[in-house]
């Protein structure tokens, strides 16, 4: 074996070890969400952080596919919620509605179904580029939200599918508040390491140089359609695991659940959070969902209680003015401002 190759073989293991490494306030916060149960309350728990974690998820794979692939995709609420409509109508329910199938089954197909799903949009979406692939991803977005609430074989309509709890496994009962937050952030956590890992790999390299320029990347070697198509596998793989969460945790899901203005609300919490980084979906999202909270009752006085999504897009308004990258652009410039008056 060559000197070269030995080097090399030797600096792979560093370059993982990297690809895998959290700062310390990254850690410092993750150490702060498991003790939180200790001090809050049932509805801080699941109806803030709980919610803050499965929509976090969903806009995390918005977040890889637009900020390291350069494309920005509405389907991805559509991915989560094919996986979370056959977890309901393939697993158990209190309405004895569907197939009723042992969630051991039910889970694994219901993921396999969203990524081959996701897979699907890949192939369509990455034939089109800029404002085109946004239409042609909401036009998916639309027209699945339109099936699922005209059809009530499959669907139940405009209805939906009631009463989905999460299994009780491990000898857990997840449907416990505790239980179930503890199960939110784990898999929050590990797509977030998931998603930074991948990043950092030749995978993720080689997407981010086809984002900056996908001609000369082809030049060289590189298959941009298999790369692109890849990035929409893991990305769905990634929000039907948020889908599946989030209708666990609404105890529910339906065509309001995964509509246009779903698709949106995803978008807004991955740009408010920041698009380059993959803790900026779930930044975003926990401004989103505390706004959509406590917004109706701060503002009642000033505007009807129905409009508070006013709110919200103000909010997405003077984030964006102020820092395109939404608040993580406004970290790195504090982190900035520090480094140039500390070193002078």
């Amino acid at each position: 074996m060559s000197v070269a190759a030995h080097q090399d073989g030797a600096a792979r293991p560093a370059e993982r070890a990297r690809a895998l490494s959290i700062d310390l306030p990254s850690l410092a916060v993750l150490a702060l969400l498991i003790l939180l149960p200790a001090f809050t309350n049932r509805f801080v728990l699941t109806e803030v952080f709980g919610l803050t974690f499965a929509f976090g998820i969903i806009a995390l794979s918005l977040q890889f596919l637009a900020g390291y692939g350069g494309m920005v995709n509405l389907a991805q609420i559509t991915v989560a919620g094919i996986a979370g409509y056959m977890v309901a109508v393939l697993g158990p329910n209190t309405m004895g509605f569907g197939l009723a199938w042992p969630w051991w089954a039910a889970i694994p197909i219901a993921l396999l179904l969203a990524v081959a799903a996701s897979a699907l949009i890949g192939l369509l979406a990455i034939r089109t580029d800029g404002i085109y692939t946004i239409m042609i991803t909401l036009a998916i977005c639309a027209a699945f939200s339109y099936f699922t609430f005209q059809n009530y074989e499959i669907f139940n309509g405009y209805n939906g599918v009631n009463g989905v709890t999460p299994p009780r496994f491990f000898g857990v009962d997840w449907t416990e508040p505790t239980a179930f937050y503890y199960l939110l952030l784990a898999f929050a956590a590990l797509s977030y390491i998931a998603a930074l890992y991948v990043s950092r790999s030749t995978f993720g390299l080689a997407l981010q140089g086809i984002r900056d320029s996908a001609r000369r990347m082809e030049a060289i070697g590189f298959n941009v359609p298999a790369h692109r198509v890849a990035a929409y596998v893991f990305t769905g793989a990634i929000a039907a695991v948020g889908g599946i969460l989030l209708t666990w945790h609404n105890g529910r899901i339906s065509p309001g659940t995964i509509g246009v203005g779903a698709a949106i609300d995803i978008l807004i919490m991955a740009v408010i959070g920041g698009i380059r980084h993959p803790i900026g979906p779930f930044i975003g999202a926990l401004i989103f969902v505390c706004l959509s909270t406590f917004a109706m009752d701060i503002v009642e006085v000033v505007i009807p209680r129905e409009r508070f999504k006013l709110v919200v897009g103000l909010g997405f308004l003077l984030v964006v003015l102020f820092s395109p990258d939404g608040v993580m652009g406004i970290v790195d410039k504090i982190r900035q401002s520090v480094r140039r008056n500390s070193s002078a």
